[in-house]
């Protein structure tokens, strides 16, 4: 396909060639180069026009009349009524001279969460936060819900965790070198369809392919069988949710009984292994060996295939990964750890082809690629106030303001958020107990959402503005680790009176009287054409030479070299660790840290430790909840499209459910079912299959929030996940999200199907 000017368009689902009627946007191709493309593109032209998308600026109806301060009427469920942009710009300029003047900036929280535009210049949190920054600053949100354990814990153990994703090896010394993978919690290759700011180049399902052609042996150890493609997979093994750290130590209890582990790479390149290996053999506080058969107890796996397993990665080049939602749990921190120190105890750390990969597969650049220059972004500016939020306490800042808690090793305290701003994201979509969350949102004195469509999160605002989507304006992509630049030319003029964040910010600075300090002076194109010249700088310095901007934006994607194709994570600390220590206390990989140990946590001790999952008296069902990124969407971007709605079944999304636990509750395939708990409910549509393990259901993410409030709990007619689970933290270290730790039950639906109701706008009052 020849690339004509202005036709591309960039997402974080990658490249496509945008068709259009002169008008409007009516199909997004593959990019031609793309090896692996995905039809996440196929959702953009139904979800640009759809009936779900937001025409004009809207006011919640019971805060107009009555004013921010009386917090009447039920966000999520009262009428709007729709205003110009005069009026809606006029009411926010008025909030936030309120709330700054009489409770400070302290008290408005702009944590907005979620993967909007992959351009550099309409990057929706980036504006968000820049223009606050000018009006005095707010309390931002710190870390993410995919791997927000791992960066807090892995600097102690092994140094800042997005080091390891920018320095991972690469798939293709895996291809030459690795005789085993073992993946722990899979390798979904529908994970790795996306990546923030952009992957263009799919080469994630070619590269683990190779692996496998070349014979080297991947063993999916996951309750679901497609974690990991079938042309790749060697073997299946299935854990109980939850019980991987327990599984780990099983295999590692083996090297330690049988001298299969390397003492020398401990003594050199570790602390704390003496620690490790009483705790393995029963010393510890639960005076329990964890032997094979112990770990068969907790995982299900049989104790005669770990010792097997054990012994083959001891004779072999193991490479061990570990998948970010095994993180997302009850002591989410473990499973890392104990990757850490399983793969220390082979002592292939640092060598072609062995160690580990923590997040590997979690979108599509971990071992594929890396940025060889950083581009222009648009700065943030400073922020004067200091607090934040650990991404995923919303619902507990909201509940509980003033209240203390831990973190990191800190006493914290809640802020006490007046005014709540997001953009660029849904928390109805990425946050956990959504009921939990609806009366969280009614605390706020202001919620302002910027969005494209009536999601859960504008239901849930106060002030809606409605705004420009990526192939709406003028923009160029560049992912933070994609090897390719992508321009983005404005397709089509937003529809409606929706309007670019960037002018909407400009507008509101000058009604505040400081929009040069928002501006600098400058439209959004220009800002498009002063990163550019920013990035062709950066590329200059690297040896790359970048066309100007014009004929850059007349052209095609421009793609650059990998700057270490052969990379081998951690291969110049295993070649000389004195010269080149870790950014550890000790300069070493921590298998027992004395600082984490210092804090003093029971739910996170100095070590690999093992916790059983919590029992929650609001659960009990007999089933596993898991939950995953689909192939149809970006978490919950565009579900109103047509390629994800093409996957509903009777209009809701799809669940999986093991035969024998279908045919014991008289389930058939294509049945629409209801998931429950004590907690929450949802519909969703029976997929009876073997490929999820018996005694769990998966289910999709990103299903647009759909509740009836009328029920208790509120059911949720179209099967968002988050409806069932619980909000708890993984552990006082890093306050993660441990929504993967849920029980429940399942049963066929025999009432009058309700309609979803997701993709319809709201009443409006006039």
């Amino acid at each position: 396909m020849d690339i004509k000017r202005s036709a591309l368009t960039s997402s974080h689902w990658g490249a496509g060639v945008v068709e259009t009627d002169g008008e409007r946007v009516t199909a997004v191709h593959p990019y031609p180069a793309d090896p692996a493309p995905n039809r996440i593109n196929e959702n953009i032209p139904g979800a640009l026009y759809s009936s779900s998308r937001i025409q004009r600026p809207a006011v919640r109806a019971s805060w107009l009349e009555n004013g921010p301060e009386k917090r009447s009427g039920t966000r999520g469920r009262d009428p709007f009524v729709e205003v110009s942009w005069d009026q809606a710009l006029d009411l926010i300029a008025g909030e936030i001279t309120r709330i700054r003047e009489t409770h400070g900036n302290g008290s408005i929280f702009a944590g907005s969460y979620g993967w909007s535009s992959a351009g550099r210049v309409h990057h929706a949190q980036s504006l968000l936060k820049r223009f606050l920054n000018t009006q005095g600053g707010f309390v931002r949100s710190e870390g993410n819900y995919s791997y927000n354990a791992a960066l807090v814990l892995m600097p102690y153990i092994s140094g800042p965790y997005r080091l390891s994703i920018i320095d991972s090896t690469r798939w293709s010394v895996v291809e030459k070198h690795s005789d085993l993978v073992l993946a722990f919690g899979g390798l979904a290759e529908r994970n790795t369809a996306v990546c923030d700011g952009g992957v263009t180049f799919h080469r994630f399902p070619s590269a683990v392919k190779a692996c496998a052609d070349a014979g080297v042996k991947f063993i999916n150890i996951s309750p679901l069988r497609s974690d990991m493609s079938a042309g790749v997979q060697t073997e299946w093994l299935a854990p109980k949710p939850g019980s991987d750290t327990a599984l780990m130590m099983g295999l590692a209890y083996v090297l330690l009984d049988e001298g299969l582990y390397d003492p020398d790479f401990l003594d050199r390149y570790t602390v704390g292994f003496d620690r490790v290996a009483a705790y393995l053999r029963g010393q510890g506080d639960d005076q329990t060996p964890k032997t094979p058969a112990w770990a068969e107890a907790q995982s299900g796996i049989p104790a005669e295939r770990m010792i097997s397993l054990a012994r083959e990665m001891a004779s072999k080049r193991t490479m061990i990964t570990l998948a970010a939602g095994l993180q997302r749990a009850d002591f989410g921190e473990q499973p890392l750890w104990m990757c850490v120190t399983l793969a220390a105890m082979l002592g292939q750390i640092g060598l072609p082809g062995g160690g580990y990969i923590i997040g590997a597969a979690v979108n599509g650049n971990i071992g594929t690629k890396e940025r060889l220059f950083s581009t222009g972004t648009m700065r943030q500016l400073h922020n004067p106030v200091t607090d934040f939020l650990p991404v995923a306490m919303i619902s507990e800042m909201l509940l509980h303001p003033g209240e203390e808690y831990v973190y990191d090793g800190a006493k914290m305290r809640f802020p006490d958020a007046r005014m709540v701003w997001w953009a660029g994201g849904n928390p109805f979509h990425h946050h956990q107990d959504l009921a939990r969350l609806h009366a969280a949102f009614q605390r706020p004195e202001t919620v302002i959402v910027n969005e494209i469509s009536w999601t859960a999160a504008a239901r849930h605002a106060d002030i809606v503005l409605p705004v420009a989507a990526a192939q709406e304006r003028l923009d160029f992509g560049a992912g933070k680790s994609d090897d390719t630049l992508v321009p983005m030319a404005a397709h089509a003029k937003p529809p409606f009176q929706a309007r670019l964040e960037y002018d909407i910010y400009a507008a509101l600075a000058e009604r505040l009287g400081n929009r040069d300090a928002f501006t600098e002076g400058k439209t959004a194109e220009q800002w498009a054409e002063t990163l550019w010249e920013v990035t062709r700088q950066f590329s200059a310095r690297a040896g790359v030479d970048l066309p100007d901007f014009e004929t850059f934006m007349a052209g095609d994607a421009i793609a650059v070299p990998d700057p270490s194709p052969e990379q081998v994570y951690l291969a110049d600390f295993r070649a000389d660790p004195e010269a080149n220590p870790l950014p550890t206390p000790s300069g070493k990989l921590e298998l027992y840290s004395e600082t984490i140990a210092g804090f003093d946590l029971a739910d996170c001790p100095g070590q690999a430790t093992w916790f059983p999952p919590r029992d929650d008296p609001s659960e009990h069902g007999p089933l596993f909840l898991i939950s995953g990124q689909p192939k149809t969407r970006l978490h919950s971007q565009l579900d109103d499209g047509a390629y994800s709605r093409s996957y509903k079944i009777k209009d809701r999304e799809p669940v999986l459910i093991h035969p024998t636990d279908a045919e014991s509750r008289g389930i058939a395939d294509g049945d629409v079912v209801e998931l429950f708990n004590r907690r929450g409910r949802c519909l969703a549509g029976a997929v009876v299959t073997d490929e999820v393990r018996q005694g769990c259901l998966f289910l999709w993410t990103g299903a647009w929030y759909d509740p009836d409030f009328s029920q208790n709990p509120p059911l949720d007619r179209h099967g968002n996940p988050n409806s069932l689970t619980h909000d708890r933290r993984t552990s006082g270290l890093s306050q993660s999200p441990a929504s993967h730790s849920v029980r429940l039950d399942v049963r066929r639906w025999t009432s009058d199907l309700p309609p979803v109701q997701a993709f319809s706008p709201p009443i409006f009052k006039r």
